[in-house]
């Protein structure tokens, strides 16, 4: 019986419960592709820590290095499980040559590694440890994403020529916000090459219990042991390898609940609209005697069996998109060695999706409970009292057309019923303006700012070579007579120790200069103006417990000095633990410089960056938008994706929502609109008063939508970004799309579903509706 029941009322009414059933699939593929995609990435990074055996301490070091030191210190500390130094050799950019086109302008410190005997495996592109013979050479799988290089491609370093054997996954490297690559050889071709580039060493331990994390670096800082660059740590390393996938899935995940909640209103319209066409039905069987329970049956029967065909389809669908989504995690991570619970987990997506919608009808069914049988039978329609409009009256009304004027009084006479709609395009518009917002701040300049980085044209790292200080100080005084540079920033850094409360110290890396000219955006506070002031790093302010206003205790000079902490500032750079100050110290040696510059012509970024590239060979030198598209250009991808992909689905939403309302409408209001008729109002009149009612709603809804998304929107937004290492942000908004292009492709795409939703305003009749 209840099979031909719906069967009849499906084909009744196709095109309502075709509608309901794809709102229903876009809901549970999202909610299943954000499912499966969250079990991937994390098992799939997981998995590549795991068979390369991550270090969970590493200290890159550049200059002289006490092995037998460092091998004392980790046999007779007991958190340590494994220990070794492994030397990676960094040569010039312009030297590393690939089929004929060097590297000269890529923004990554690119060098050369043998294979690891302990632990910190190079793995290819099948998970296995590589084994690498003369004259071959693993290039970093990013190289092969952006066309660089091909299995079988020549590699020239200097004089030594090599053939690439295959491309290697770097637990450490892989991404691009890891501003190190390294390439594979042979210890004999690395032997031949040694004198091409500087040797930097990278000091890694494997600790017993990672949660011992913090206290070994205290630990290793105060042996006074090699600590002449940055340092960088487990969790850290997971956060590189996630932070390009994990905003794209941020989206997804952000966009599956909205879609969700969407698709319940969905319903909502569509049950209600069912319960409006068929009230008179309903009237004649509760007249007769069939219980509320009867009737919530039949109409549960109906949603339950579209609700698990939309669940099907949506499951189905996650599947045939998540292949494309998977593509980017498995050439820089693999497999994630947990199929099937990625699939469980989608189906179990899907299933909670279909029993929450199974609920929700139930719920809205005990309207059933308050329908009167004599009132349904009688008028065939819910009698409702207008309120709320009582001071608007038509004659009173001097500005506004007829039409027009009745459509704005009947959406203020029934806010209960246009609140429904009014929610769809709150969120539609917030689901289209967020991923936008966020696309075009990180896709921005000044989005540099938040990861620890100046806003400038120009950006030159003198780092792992010799009298860093000399070298720095020449390449200031080349700026200071170049006409073409407007102005310039020469910021070095130094390591000095800080005293914690505890009485133990610890190596804290600052950077000197003068922060004004080019800032990073702070969280908390301010930049360090007087010489009594320090900023931090979100991450050493976390881990030394201090805010804006507390004093720090730095060595400087060999003598203490209280400092108070100006700000605390975001920043993925150099292990994430850095500091900034502005007073005069002399004896910490230089660990690294960077310059930055602005041209008074940002036309001539790209001659400017090759001009001083070849002056100083020493230092690399990097336009700041090629900068950003070679060290965001993934991330940056993969959320431009989502942001389309949200406003590509939120249209068809638009369209769909605003069609089924305006029939329910148009259904509900069978009486007034016969009424109307009556009095001889044309159709093209009673459509006007529908235009004017979804214009109204359309335009709050918009204003309402964009409020929030640049509000609350902006707070997702930020704690999204701020898990990945940036603790401030604030949106960069394109005017244009967010204010001008999403609110007319919204007015567009509601307007001719209003248009095509009261095209049965026609086919009322007079003498079928107006009962006595």
């Amino acid at each position: 019986m209840y099979y031909r029941i719906i069967r009849n009322d499906i084909r009744k009414s196709k095109a309502t419960t075709l509608t309901t059933m794809l709102f229903v699939a876009a809901a549970a593929m999202l909610v299943s592709l954000s499912a499966i995609l969250i079990v991937n990435l994390t098992g799939a990074i997981d998995n590549l820590m795991t068979q390369a055996k991550t270090p969970h301490f590493l200290q890159m070091h550049s200059g002289q290095l006490d092995k037998t030191r460092l091998s004392a210190f980790a046999e007779q500390n007991r958190k340590v499980e494994e220990f070794q130094v492994l030397d990676f050799l960094n040569v010039e950019n312009a030297q590393i040559v690939i089929d004929g086109q060097s590297l000269a302008d890529s923004v990554q410190d690119n060098g050369f590694s043998t294979q690891s005997g302990a632990f910190d495996y190079l793995l290819d592109l099948d998970g296995k440890v590589i084994t690498v013979q003369d004259g071959e050479i693993y290039v970093p799988v990013t190289y092969m994403k952006d066309g660089s290089a091909k299995a079988g491609s020549s590699v020239r370093v200097g004089d030594k020529s090599f053939s690439v054997a295959g491309f290697l996954r770097d637990s450490q490297m892989n991404s691009l916000l890891a501003s190190s690559k390294r390439f594979l050889i042979s210890p004999g071709d690395y032997a031949e090459i040694q004198h091409s580039g500087s040797t930097e060493y990278l000091i890694e331990f494997r600790l017993k219990d990672l949660s011992t994390l913090g206290a070994f670096e205290t630990e290793y800082t105060a042996a006074g042991l090699e600590g002449n660059g940055p340092v960088i740590t487990y969790p850290l390393f997971r956060v590189l390898n996630a932070i390009s996938d994990g905003l794209m899935i941020a989206v997804i995940l952000m966009a599956s609940v909205l879609v969700v909640i969407i698709a319940f209103l969905c319903i909502r319209f569509t049950l209600l609209a069912t319960m409006e066409s068929d009230y008179r039905e309903i009237g004649v069987m509760k007249a007769i005697g069939l219980r509320v329970s009867d009737l919530k049956r039949l109409y549960l029967a109906k949603y339950a069996a579209v609700a698990a065909l939309g669940s099907i389809l949506g499951l189905a669908l996650s599947f045939v998109f998540k292949g494309l989504l998977l593509d980017n995690i498995r050439l820089y991570m693999g497999e994630s060695g947990n199929p099937a619970l990625a699939l469980a987990c989608g189906i179990l997506g899907v299933l909670l999706v279909f029993l929450t919608i199974v609920a929700y009808v139930n719920r809205v069914l005990k309207r059933f409970h308050w329908i009167s049988a004599v009132e349904a039978i009688r008028f065939g329609t819910a009698q409702e009292k207008p309120a709320g409009s009582g001071r608007l009256t038509l004659s009173g009304n001097r500005l506004l057309n007829t039409n027009v004027y009745l459509g704005l009084k009947d959406v203020l006479s029934r806010k209960g019923l246009y609140a429904t709609m009014l929610a769809v395009l709150v969120i539609s518009s917030f689901i289209m303006i967020v991923p936008q917002n966020l696309y075009t701040t990180i896709s921005s300049p000044s989005f540099i700012t938040y990861m620890g980085i100046g806003d400038s044209d120009l950006r030159l790292d003198i780092q792992q070579t010799g009298n860093i200080e000399e070298k720095t100080t020449a390449i200031a005084r080349v700026m200071e007579s170049d006409v073409m540079i407007f102005r310039h920033a020469v910021l070095t850094t130094r390591a000095l120790k800080v005293k914690l409360d505890d009485g133990t110290e610890e190596r804290l890396k600052v950077e000197f200069g003068d922060h004004s000219i080019f800032p990073v955006a702070y969280s908390e506070g301010r930049r360090p103006e007087a010489a009594n002031e320090i900023a931090l790093s979100a991450v050493n302010a976390k881990e030394l417990r201090t805010k804006p206003g507390d004093s720090l205790t730095l060595l400087v000079d060999g003598e203490p000095r209280a400092l108070a902490v100006s700000g605390i500032y975001s920043d993925v750079t150099n292990g994430g633990k850095t500091a900034k100050a502005v007073f005069p110290v002399n004896s910490a040696e230089v660990m690294w410089s960077v310059i930055y510059a602005e041209l008074a012509d940002s036309s001539l970024v790209s001659s400017k960056v090759t001009e001083y590239a070849e002056l100083f060979n020493y230092a690399k030198v990097s336009g700041i938008d090629e900068y950003v598209t070679q060290t965001f250009g993934s991330t940056i991808s993969s959320v431009g994706k989502a942001a389309w992909a949200s406003m590509a689905l939120m249209l068809l939403i638009n369209v769909l929502i605003t069609l089924l309302f305006m029939r329910m409408l148009v259904a509900k209001d069978r009486y007034s609109i016969a009424v109307m008729k009556s009095l001889g109002f044309r159709n093209s009149e009673l459509t006007a008063q529908y235009y004017a009612r979804s214009v109204v709603v359309l335009i709050i809804g918009v204003v309402l939508g964009t409020l929030l998304a640049n509000t609350l929107g902006q707070l997702l937004a930020g704690a999204v970004i701020s898990s990945f290492g940036a603790s401030s942000f604030k949106f960069v908004v394109d005017p244009l799309s967010a204010y001008v292009l999403c609110p007319l492709i919204m007015t567009g795409s509601v307007f001719i579903a209003t248009i095509i939703g009261t095209s049965g305003i026609g086919r009322i009749q007079i003498s079928g509706n107006i009962k006595e």
